[in-house]
């Protein structure tokens, strides 16, 4: 098994499904007992037909049915056998305030709920709606360059200068603004790029060298510190990937050498 050349087969009843919007991603499907990880962005966890458990890093353990999990929260889920959805939020949009309004987050990096999967799910699958008009305009101009070149090497000195702050006051904005890191944000952004990128290339080559990463094995490392698997497991779970933007389906099922 590697990393890059991955076999399109058409399977009749996928295991799992990847749905990818601009700045969104949503996964259902098994939960492939995942590692301790970090993410880039806010992911709200379902149990799609049980109860989980959330550890996070200092050994707190949760069982709920539910979880808001913010960016840079170092965690590990027990699916115990079950189904999980994961919504991966885009920073600062009006889809993932509306969750932690749901939830009753507030600033708390965890909150955990109850709720029936249903009602979560709706959180998961809603159109995005309009944006906040209180994002400062220049950080939504820096966030929507980056959604949409995330290959650029240009840092955050360059992106600073364009919008006329300095670069500590930028970055402060920044992560004050969609509760990530400028450097998280674009490691979202790399990933959303690199799994469109699949979608019209089929390797993970071509993907990494789409999306800005040095080699297939740095999106690999990378994947896996952000989401506690490698890309090529996910594949070779029989993933289903949607393209929203355009409507496009990819069917994966094995990873061949």
């Amino acid at each position: 098994m590697t990393d890059d050349a991955l076999s399109p087969t058409c399977c009749p009843e996928p295991s799992a499904r990847l749905n990818l919007w601009p700045g969104r991603a949503v996964y259902s499907g098994p939960s492939l007992e995942l590692d301790l990880h970090s993410g880039s962005v806010a992911v709200l966890a379902i149990g799609t037909d049980k109860e989980f458990t959330l550890e996070t890093a200092d050994g707190t353990r949760r069982t709920a049915r539910g979880a808001l999990i913010r960016a840079r929260v170092p965690h590990r889920i027990e699916a115990h056998g079950g189904w999980m959805t994961f919504c991966y939020f885009e920073p600062g949009s009006a889809a993932e305030r509306a969750c932690v309004a749901a939830l009753g987050a507030g600033e708390a990096p965890v909150a955990v709920s109850a709720a029936e999967r249903k009602d979560l799910v709706q959180l998961c699958v809603a159109p995005e709606r309009p944006e906040s008009p209180d994002i400062d305009p220049r950080i939504r101009a820096a966030a929507r360059k980056l959604l949409k070149d995330p290959q650029l090497a240009d840092g955050a000195t360059e992106f600073a200068s364009r919008v006329g702050l300095s670069r500590s006051r930028f970055l402060h904005l920044f992560r004050e603004q969609t509760g990530t890191s400028f450097r998280r944000y674009r490691m979202w952004a790399r990933m959303l790029r690199a799994g469109r990128a699949f979608l019209d290339y089929g390797t993970l080559t071509d993907a990494a060298a789409e999306a800005g990463f040095s080699s297939p094995s740095h999106l690999s490392s990378a994947f896996h510190a952000t989401f506690g698997l490698r890309p090529s497991r996910l594949l070779a779970a029989g993933c289903v990937i949607v393209d929203e933007t355009y409507a496009t389906t990819y069917w994966t099922n094995e990873v061949s050498g």
